[in-house]
């Protein structure tokens, strides 16, 4: 082995070179053995890291909820989706545990709801309960703030309600086929009322006009609530609106109803002709109803969502109270995120020409 610690300046230069040559292979050796085990502490601590936040991630979903979810309604209280939201709401506290607490969060056809939900922590905390409005609302605004298709995770559909036509009291025609000539003579003069732009009542008054092809003048109000009041005081002539509204209003004769916007009649309202029976084809409306979460919560938070709307679905005081009302929870096999995504999409392709031959944006 050769000491170049006792190697002379007169040993020549390569000498020197080669020592230096020598000592910086070691020098790199070394450092390739530091690199390497600093590169395994930080693989090690990452692996550690990533276990924790998967068992973390775990735990978290297994343990929800922890407290109470919070169910928003895009429309006012009182209105038909704030009656189905707060018999969903009841019927849901039991699978999961918790009191479900119903928010009613108002404006813009309910897109300000669907916005704060799309933006909420993805916790599982905020669940949406939305109405055919989420298929709508592409084709109604020009610059929406959410993407229905890109925004959520589903939970699954709950409930179809079909809608009634009714009118004021002192309304002359007694039958549709009186009614609809009634109106075409008197189109100057008769308002035609909806829950705003938007909303279930604002696209069935469209298709109504639609049908008939008459176009009468819209007014919106900030709800079903005030619409329906507002009918009933005499402000406005019409409207349409769901049975979860209508059907004790009609039973008590405080409004005129000329029919329902199903193929078959509503258990409940079994003396109201539909529209098709009276002539009016091609005419169905039925509203249904889905849930959502934000994009990205995790799915075993999801998977707990859905079987409590699978059991609200099933339960029979769901199922009277919704009967009572004039509508009906969806089979089980709707109540998936499968079922909902499909309807939805085809629901968009649904409605997008029908919005767009109206012309009518809600921007």
């Amino acid at each position: 082995m050769v000491d170049f610690a006792t190697l002379s300046d007169e040993t020549g230069v390569g000498l020197a070179w080669l020592k230096c040559t020598l000592n910086i292979g070691i020098a790199a050796s070394q450092t390739r053995e530091i690199y390497k085990r600093k590169s395994m502490i930080i693989r090690m601590l990452c692996s550690v890291l990533l276990f924790g936040w998967v068992s973390v991630a775990g735990t978290y979903a297994q343990e929800y909820p922890t407290r109470s979810p919070s169910l928003i309604i895009p429309f006012a209280a009182g209105g038909p989706t704030d009656t189905l939201g707060r018999n969903l709401a009841l019927a849901m506290a039991g699978p999961l545990k918790q009191q479900v607490v119903v928010e009613n969060i108002v404006g813009a056809g309910g897109t300000i709801s669907y916005g704060r939900v799309a933006k909420s922590k993805p916790d599982g905390y905020t669940v949406l309960l939305a109405h055919i409005g989420m298929a709508t609302a592409p084709a109604l605004y020009r610059k929406p703030s959410v993407n229905p298709l890109t925004d959520f995770e589903y939970i699954g559909q709950v409930a179809d309600v079909p809608m009634t036509l009714i009118a004021k009291t002192g309304l002359p025609p007694d039958n549709l086929k009186d009614f609809i000539t009634y109106i075409k003579g008197n189109k100057d003069k008769l308002n035609l009322g909806n829950a705003g732009l938007g909303a279930a009542s604002h696209l069935c008054g469209l298709l109504f006009m639609s049908a008939i092809q008459t176009e009468l003048t819209t007014v919106p109000y900030n709800g079903t609530g005030p619409a329906m009041a507002a009918l009933m005081g005499g402000q406005i002539d019409l409207m349409c609106d769901q049975t979860t509204n209508t059907t004790a209003q009609i039973k008590a004769g405080r409004v005129k109803v000329y029919g329902v916007t199903s193929k078959t009649r509503v258990p409940s309202l079994q003396f109201v002709p539909t529209l098709a029976e009276q002539g009016l084809k091609n005419f169905e409306v039925v509203v249904w109803h889905g849930l959502y979460v934000a994009k990205g919560t995790p799915k075993p938070v999801i998977d707990k969502l859905v079987a409590a709307l699978q059991a609200a679905v099933k339960d029979p005081t769901f199922k009277t109270k919704l009967a009572d009302l004039g509508a009906e929870p969806v089979p089980v096999a709707k109540a998936t995120p499968e079922g909902l995504q499909k309807h939805l999409q085809a629901e968009i392709i649904k409605w997008g020409p029908i919005i767009k031959k109206a012309g009518v944006y809600a921007d």
